[in-house]
Order: C-alpha cells, then sequence, then structure tokens
C-alpha cells in the first residue's frame, strides 16, 4: 500500500477586478505582509508562517451577492475572521473600505463586504464557540 501523500492548505484566492487593491484591503485588515507580487497576483501570509491568503485579477468577474438569490452570483465561500473587540474591529474594517452588509443572521457576528463584494466575517470567540 503506497502511502497517503501529505497535503497542507496553503491559501485561499479570492478573484477580484484588481488583485493589487483587494490584497491591499486584506494587508492592511489583517497586519499580514505581502509574501509574492506578479502582474494580476498578489499573495499576503502570516509573518508568522501559515496559510495566507492570494489575490487573482479576474476580468470577468462578478461581484456575490450577499444574502444569495436565485438570480444573482452566489457566494461560494467567505473569511472567518476572530477580533478580540468586534464594535471596534468593525470601524476598521469600514474605515479601510469594507461595507456591513444590510443582512445579519447573528448577533454575536458581523458580515462585512471587502471593496470586491466578498462576504466574510468578523467574530470575537466565546466560550461555546
Amino acid at each position: 500500500m503506497r502511502p497517503r501523500p501529505r497535503f497542507t492548505l496553503a491559501a485561499t484566492t479570492l478573484d477580484a477586478p484588481d488583485a493589487r487593491e483587494l490584497a491591499r484591503f486584506y494587508e492592511r485588515l489583517l497586519g499580514w505582509p505581502v509574501r509574492k507580487e506578479e502582474t494580476g497576483w498578489v499573495e499576503i501570509a502570516p509573518p508568522d508562517g501559515g496559510a495566507g491568503l492570494s489575490f487573482q485579477t479576474e476580468p470577468l468577474y462578478t461581484r456575490p451577492r450577499w444574502p444569495s438569490a436565485r438570480s444573482a452570483q452566489q457566494m461560494m465561500m467567505h473569511l472567518d475572521i476572530e477580533v478580540d473587540d468586534l464594535p471596534s474591529a468593525v470601524e476598521q474594517a469600514v474605515a479601510l473600505g469594507g461595507t456591513v452588509a444590510d443582512f445579519q443572521p447573528q448577533d454575536d457576528v458581523r458580515v462585512l463586504l471587502d471593496p470586491a463584494g466578498h462576504p466574510f466575517c468578523l467574530f470575537v470567540r466565546s466560550a461555546s464557540n
């Protein structure tokens, strides 16, 4: 029997109309430095290692709709970002170019949209989550 190959998640890649613009938003939001940049592609990662985020320019990019609707591009995934102070984190994300989504399904989580329209969630970890 062959040994099982090793799999390591290296990054999650987000499409955007401008990879550099979206990467700058997350670079400032998360405080992660750019690991690699080339035409139409940017990677950022935590300074202490681990999986990062990549961004690629997609000329035909269509913003997802949150919440989903049959007649619009559906959200395919979203980022969950743990914070230590939810109101301050929301304020910072908005100052950087994020938008608070109109629909908020949970009281203890804030759904925001990044500048390209990708939903992401900010939350404070509690004993129950």
